[in-house]
């Protein structure tokens, strides 16, 4: 509990707490973005000129 009560360096139960929150954050917002790009991928691809919109 030294570390808790500021007696020693180190992470408190809080910051790790916060730092699981955050990395968890990180990684939906990271898997979030992916989906934009492959929508935007995708739909940059359907809107090309000369492609036909029927698919095989």
């Amino acid at each position: 509990m030294d570390v808790e009560d500021g007696n020693r360096p180190g992470k408190t139960r809080e910051d790790s707490t916060e730092l699981r929150e955050l990395r968890r954050r990180s990684r939906l917002l990271e898997q979030e973005n992916e989906v934009l790009r492959r929508a935007a991928a995708y739909l940059s691809q359907a809107n090309l000129p000369g492609k036909s919109s029927t698919r095989s």
